[in-house]
């Protein structure tokens, strides 16, 4: 299962970057980055797997700018179910709800517009490491009165499906879990 998604895991470059004075191992992806270029199989895997496994009463799909787009979209064109994204930029809309984002590499505030009381939404995202930005998203909905009916996430690296679960009692359904080295990407578990 997901065996186009781990294969081009596994074929991933990686570098090396810095974030405070501290060297990491970056991989590079196209779920993650966008580049070199995103291959409709996989998206289409992503989305038919998401479809077998959420459940698919709600309202909309959510997800995080800019990664989850692509994810999101896919599964919306197989479902019908509408899109609303998480923005970088403050629009001051009557509903608009306000977030504290923390990466692993940035911070910041974060925007949603467009959910109310009572919705049911679908939560996907391309890749949870520390879980920050997601943390602040379902902590500030769920205060809002909005339903999370599932979250799902490609790519997996760190610790922070555990820390929402402990956090928010909401699991994380991680489609592949890695690990980064300087030799490459090696996927250590996920769904089966």
């Amino acid at each position: 299962m997901l065996e186009k998604l781990k294969k081009s895991l596994e074929e991933a470059p990686v570098i090396q970057k810095e974030s405070e004075g501290k060297i990491y191992n970056y991989f590079i992806h196209p779920i993650s980055d966008g580049i070199p270029k995103t291959d409709p199989a996989v998206l289409e895997e992503i989305a038919d797997y998401i479809m077998k496994a959420a459940d698919l009463k709600a309202d909309r799909i959510v997800t995080i700018e800019a990664m989850g787009i692509p994810i999101a979209t896919t599964l919306s064109l197989k479902t019908g179910i509408p899109v609303t994204l998480v923005r970088k930029r403050k629009y001051g809309l009557p509903d608009e709800i306000e977030l504290t984002q923390k990466t692993g590499y940035s911070g910041g505030k974060i925007y949603v517009n467009g959910l109310k009381r009572g919705d049911r939404i679908l939560i996907v995202d391309d890749v949870i490491s520390e879980g920050g930005t997601l943390l602040s998203l379902l902590k500030e909905i769920v205060k809002a009165g909005i339903v999370v009916t599932g979250v799902f996430c490609v790519i997996g690296r760190g610790s922070g499906k555990e820390l929402i679960k402990k956090e928010t009692n909401i699991d994380v359904v991680v489609l592949t879990e890695i690990e980064v080295t300087e030799k490459g990407v090696v996927v250590v578990g996920g769904v089966e």
